[in-house]
């Protein structure tokens, strides 16, 4: 079969033209369309009024019976915003602490709204969904000191067993949590981190990430190796050690402790590593941790659950793991 010319879509599309399936190439085609590649060059405020339009574009609604009330918890002299979701009539017999995904420097309370809604109507569990802080106008340690803080309130304020959550970025902050927090007297029973971005790729120039996703899927969709060295670099404080488990899970010398642990990658992903090796620590240290990488699709796949049958699926699984977390006590 004779080649494509170089200007085709699937030329252009590379090896990522069979990997992902043509449903799902819709969903990268609309996001792009909304949040083009190009726009990490726009000032961050640009990046983050458009962010939020694609957020709005994708948002479905609420499962029924979900309600939600917005507060505020009080930290070390500021507030911090937080969304709590309750499913009417239920008897929750857990509680979910979510942190979004976005960078660490987009995002917020309304961009993962519906994903939180759903948890909650999936496990019938509490949802607390944190608006942490954002870089660069607050760097780290910023947004793990309010996820962190979000933790300790939500410990000391509800009986309930707490499961720590997180996407992306979030995936982050929630690992770092499960890490600072393991010898907490009201430590979370598990941890569910979706597509985490855990500081496999490191970024000291004497080192080479970690994972082969990093090599494989340097060029993937929606996430490329210099997306990730974009957020770290507009995250991280003057002198940032590489080496601080807050600002990077992965670079933790002690994995013993953590509470149970699943971890969902995309197999498109420069990401999908750090979940590979995030559960060989875990396990190497006598704790238990599941790796799940989904086929044939890329980071941020959650949004695409109204349209792409394989990322339904996924987030379908998420949820079956989350009310497995919560229910192990």
């Amino acid at each position: 079969m004779a080649a494509e010319p170089p200007d085709t879509p699937s030329a252009a599309r590379g090896q990522y033209a069979t990997r992902l399936d043509p449903e799902f190439w819709d969903y990268v085609d609309a996001v792009n369309g909304w949040y083009p590649p190009e726009i990490v060059a726009a000032p961050i405020a640009a990046q983050r009024a458009v962010y939020d339009r694609m957020c709005a574009a994708f948002r479905l609604p609420r499962p029924a019976g979900v309600e939600t009330q917005d507060r505020l918890v009080g930290a070390a002299g500021r507030d911090i915003a937080l969304r709590h979701y309750l499913l009417a009539g239920a008897a929750p017999a857990a509680c979910v602490l979510y942190c979004h995904g976005g960078g660490f420097v987009l995002g917020g309370l309304d961009s993962h709204d519906d994903i939180c809604a759903e948890i909650c109507a999936g496990t019938g569990f509490e949802v607390f969904s944190v608006d942490y802080r954002l870089a660069p106008e607050h760097r780290h340690p910023a947004a793990f000191d309010d996820a962190l803080a979000v933790f300790e309130w939500l410990a000391a304020a509800s009986g309930l067993p707490l499961v720590l959550c997180g996407e992306s970025a979030g995936g982050n902050l929630a690992a770092a949590v499960a890490h600072a927090a393991r010898r907490h007297p009201r430590r979370a029973i598990g941890q569910a981190l979706i597509y985490p971005g855990l500081g496999g790729e490191d970024g000291r120039p004497t080192e080479r990430p970690i994972g082969r996703s990093y090599v494989e899927h340097a060029a993937a969709p929606l996430l490329t190796l210099a997306d990730l060295d974009f957020y770290r670099t507009i995250r991280a404080a003057p002198g940032q050690s590489s080496d601080d488990p807050t600002f990077a899970p992965l670079r933790d010398g002690d994995f013993a402790g953590l509470p149970p642990t699943v971890v969902v990658t995309a197999e498109c992903d420069p990401l999908s590593s750090d979940g590979e090796t995030y559960r060989d620590r875990i396990l190497a240290a006598g704790g238990h941790a599941l790796w799940r990488e989904e086929p044939r699709l890329t980071h941020s796949f959650l949004r695409a659950r109204a349209t792409v049958p394989r990322a339904a699926g996924a987030f379908a699984r998420i949820i079956a793991d989350i009310a497995r977390l919560g229910a192990a006590v």
